[in-house]
């Protein structure tokens, strides 16, 4: 547990990046959710037609980057997080128990989250509802953990702020944080020059099974008994001079040749050496030198680990980002979906056989029924191709995060509307052969339906829409989500 990196100024380096991270993937995604479940009155840009694109992609990178940063933040944390005692009081449990709500809530959201990009729920519960939730859950407990934290945040904010001129970390206890080297609690209490490390860890470590275990994690020595002295620490008897030597003793050699007399227990040196070699300089010199070392120890270790948690971090965005972004395609090695694979040259997320829709998308008596306020109206598919086609280029963007930008051509709805006598502005309903499954309606606004680039799309890429990608129509509207995007749909109907 103890670790250079282990502090208050890593925590908050860690938190910022954390920080950002949720906030972007909250913004992302409530503008997600109030696309799919718009409230009252409520409007959407549709241009540039890639904003979904763009807002989800971002929303699944960030989501993926926050896993190493988590984990980072853990391991960070950890000494906090496993503190003996638990609690420390009432403040303290309400304290802990917002922690617990954010590192639970965290956790919980970004596996399902990675999960549900790979389209794999093995749990009970509705993912869209109960991720929504989460992401106001996380928030909320994130802003009562910066509140209780701001004093640590504020002192810890700066690096020149956080590190002596040695590179050492400054504990300060004053802010309250839990994250302090053991010695902190100790420096009023101890001699700086008989003191060594190793009692810091041993002091800081609690009794019994949970303080053998974190000594052992640790590698520090077993704690010594109060009152125990070690046997090589005796004090050197005054009858044994530490300049003594045999050849020192009268009657020498030297001494008849007339040296200086070096009678029996006569010092080795003068005082002016002994004070220049043992004194206080002394003393202060070696403690800088070790103060240097250590230093350049913690800097060393810092720097390592932050470049560990960055590699970690650049390295699961570039390898999975290249499913949404062109530039990173060459890179996605574990993305859901890769880009340009599929039929019509684009992935399939829900194929015809998984909606149950093979016999009625491919019979001889489809017709596509348009419903106005006073007209009605069916279409064969012949029909609506002698109705005129007209060409989109725009993106399918999923809520898994894989997006492509593909050529469609087909019926503008407008057209279609005005078929059946719509007044301009309606807001229309779109209903999939589907029988079962979440997004078999579709509720379109006016922004969407009267958008000259809203197809219903007959054709793909230069081809006749494939079975799995929707035939004999669907719907292709700018700057939606692809679950938005009907497939195989048999009606058409103005609603206001």
């Amino acid at each position: 547990m103890a670790s250079p990196n282990r502090n208050a100024r890593s925590a908050v380096v860690l938190g910022r990046l954390l920080g950002i991270a949720f906030l972007v993937c909250f913004g992302t995604g409530v503008y997600s959710h109030l696309l799919q479940q718009p409230l009252p009155g409520m409007r959407f840009p549709t241009h540039p037609a890639q904003l979904y694109q763009f807002t989800q992609g971002l929303h699944i990178t960030a989501g993926i980057a926050i896993i190493p940063l988590l984990l980072a933040k853990l391991n960070t944390v950890m000494p906090a997080l496993v503190q003996v005692p638990p609690v420390r009081g009432f403040l303290h449990l309400l304290e802990r128990l917002s922690i617990a709500v954010l590192v639970s809530a965290a956790i919980v959201q970004v596996v399902t989250g990675l999960l549900n990009t790979y389209q794999w729920y093995p749990w009970p519960f509705p993912f869209k509802q109960v991720h929504n939730a989460l992401a106001y859950v996380i928030i909320g407990s994130l802003i009562v953990h910066v509140a209780v934290k701001l004093r640590v945040i504020a002192r810890y904010w700066r690096a020149r702020d956080s590190y002596d001129e040695h590179g050492r970390f400054v504990p300060d206890a004053s802010v309250g944080s839990e994250l302090l080297p053991p010695s902190t609690d100790r420096e009023s209490r101890v001699d700086p020059a008989t003191d060594h490390p190793g009692a810091h860890a041993v002091a800081s470590h609690p009794r019994g099974l949970t303080g053998r275990l974190l000594r052992w994690v640790d590698g520090a020595p077993a704690a010594t008994p109060v009152g125990a002295e070690s046997r090589d620490a005796r004090p050197t008897s005054a009858a044994e001079p530490r300049g003594a030597s045999p050849s020192a003793s009268l009657g020498a050699p030297e001494a008849s040749l007339g040296a200086p007399s070096a009678s029996l227990g006569a010092p080795d040196a003068s005082p002016a050496v002994r004070d220049a070699t043992s004194g206080p300089e002394a003393s202060r010199a070696s403690r800088a030198s070790a103060q240097a070392t250590d230093g350049r120890r913690e800097r060393i270790a810092r720097r390592g680990f932050f470049a560990g948690v960055t590699a970690a971090t650049v390295g699961v965005v570039a390898l999975t980002a290249g499913q949404s972004s062109t530039l990173a395609e060459p890179f996605n090695v574990f993305g859901a979906r890769q880009r340009h694979r599929g039929p019509n040259d684009l992935p399939v997320n829900r194929t015809a056989r998984a909606a149950g829709v093979l016999a009625t998308a491919t019979a001889a008596d489809w017709a596509l029924t348009v419903v106005g306020p006073a007209v009605s109206r069916t279409f064969s598919r012949a029909e609506l191709v002698a109705l005129g086609t007209a060409r989109a280029d725009l993106p399918i963007a999923c809520v898994e995060g894989w997006s492509q930008m593909a050529t469609w051509r087909g019926v503008r709805m407008r057209d279609l509307l005005r078929a059946v006598q719509a007044e301009p502005g309606s807001q229309v309903r779109v209903t999939s052969l589907e029988r079962h499954g979440g997004y078999r309606i579709m509720d379109m606004g006016p922004e969407y339906a009267e958008d000259p680039t809203t197809l219903v799309a007959l054709e793909l890429n230069g081809a006749t829409l494939d079975l799995d990608h929707g035939f004999p129509a669907r719907i292709i509207a700018p700057g939606r989500p692809g679950v938005l995007q009907t497939k195989w749909i048999e009606k058409i109907e103005v609603i206001a």
